[in-house]
Formats: structure tokens, C-alpha cells, sequence
């Protein structure tokens, strides 16, 4: 697989199929099979944060160009305001990608039969994967998701239905007026066992596109650990 950095917010990869079969992947579950695509991809994109220090934080958009022997993928990091509130793809004026621009100099014999000139093209908005984080530490790499709450009522309903254990810790943040709690899995926790847990955390909050460390940069730290079993412990359920 080649990557090259086009700018600050952008990457151009080109991966054959030879590599995406190396890597366990089926060549058409890949266009097929939305989950097996994604899996793929994040491998890519971990590749890319070790090799370019391109930085995983935020949603991506995406481009994949279908050639004969591989693809060529665009991803391009969308800036988003302080708040939150705004989604905004960079346009670099001075080094676009060739498959962006109507002048590519694609190969044409490179391109997949079924017309003349004709590839197969698709383009997507990607968050993170569940809005999640990796954070790098001595111990492994931990999951962070952070989860948004309009009032306390609702973390301290949550507090008392979730059952805290030591693959998880939670510290709570209130930043632009809400509360926000970053929830850190370790990486020895399943995926099944992330999953159920943010579905509990879920029926009381919502998903936001904020990261851990835009709450540390911006929003003021109320609880730095345990911050569900500190909850619940101050705040009893009255019958």
C-alpha cells in the first residue's frame, strides 16, 4: 500500500487487491459489505496515523476510485468549530488530489471495463469509528467515546443504571452550556462488551462528534475519574 500526504487534512492512498486479499479481505466484500469495508479502511487509516501522524481525531470524508488493480482513496479530515456546531471540509488551492480534479491523469487502461473512461467511483462521510478516539499510553492503545447531556437529571439516572467495572473509566466535562462524558474502554475489553455499554449510556445521552481532547482543551473538568460511581454515590434515587 503507497499513502501520500497531499496537505494537513488529506491523504492519497493507493492499496491493489493483491494487498487487500494479503490482508483477509475479499475483493467484493469490500464494495459489498459495509462493515468488512469499514474494518479495512480503519486498518489503512491506523497505518496512516503511525506513518504520517495524520491525526485520527474528527469525521472524514472519503473518495474510492475503482481501478483494475487496486483503488485509490481520497480522505480528506473535516474541520469542526470549537463548539461543535460546524462541519467544514478544507479546500487545499495549491495541491489537490488527481482524481478530484477533471484533468486526472489516471492511466486510462487502468480504468474497469463497462464503458469508455468509465470507473467506478463512490464517495461517503465517515465519522470515527462510533465517534471513537485512540488514545496512546504506555499501558496499549484505550477507546474513547464521549457522549452529551443536556442535564444532570440524566447522568444521574444513568449513574444508577450502569453497572461500573474496571474496563471502563468516565470522567464528566461541562463545556457550552451541557455535560459531556468522555468514556474511556480499555483495550482488553470486547467490542461486544463496548458496544453494550454505550447502548446503556445512549438511552440516556446522545452521540456528538466532540473528542476527549476538545473537551480537555476547552471545557471545564468537574470529575476526572469514575465520574458515574462518584455520581451515584452522591446522588441517591428517591423513591
Amino acid at each position: 500500500m503507497k499513502i501520500e500526504r497531499i496537505n494537513e487534512n488529506t491523504l492519497k492512498f493507493y492499496i491493489s487487491y493483491l494487498d487487500i486479499e494479503d490482508r483477509g479481505f475479499d475483493r467484493e466484500e469490500i464494495w459489498y459489505n459495509r462493515d468488512r469495508s469499514e474494518e479495512l479502511f480503519w486498518q489503512m487509516m491506523d497505518e496512516a496515523h503511525s506513518q504520517e501522524s495524520f491525526s485520527l481525531e474528527g469525521p472524514l470524508w472519503i473518495q474510492v476510485q475503482a481501478l483494475e488493480k487496486g483503488m485509490e482513496i481520497i480522505v480528506t479530515r473535516a474541520q469542526i468549530s470549537k463548539d461543535g456546531s460546524n462541519l467544514q471540509l478544507p479546500v487545499s488551492t495549491d495541491k489537490q488530489p488527481d482524481s478530484l480534479n477533471e484533468n486526472s491523469e489516471t492511466d486510462p487502461d487502468d480504468r474497469l471495463p463497462g464503458g469508455e473512461g468509465e470507473q467506478e467511483k463512490r464517495e461517503t462521510y465517515l465519522k470515527p469509528r462510533h465517534n471513537r478516539t485512540t488514545v496512546h499510553g504506555k499501558e496499549g492503545d484505550d477507546r474513547s467515546f464521549v457522549i452529551e447531556f443536556e442535564d444532570i437529571e440524566d447522568l444521574i439516572l444513568l449513574s444508577h443504571a450502569f453497572e461500573s467495572h474496571e474496563g471502563v473509566d468516565t470522567a464528566l466535562f461541562a463545556y457550552d452550556e451541557k455535560y459531556y462524558l468522555n468514556v474511556l474502554f480499555s483495550e482488553e475489553l470486547s467490542d461486544d462488551r463496548q458496544d453494550d455499554d454505550l447502548s446503556t449510556m445512549l438511552e440516556f445521552g446522545i452521540e456528538t462528534n466532540l473528542t476527549c481532547f476538545t473537551l480537555q482543551e476547552y471545557g471545564k473538568e468537574l470529575i476526572g475519574t469514575q465520574a458515574l460511581k462518584t455520581i451515584k454515590s452522591h446522588f441517591p434515587l428517591i423513591p
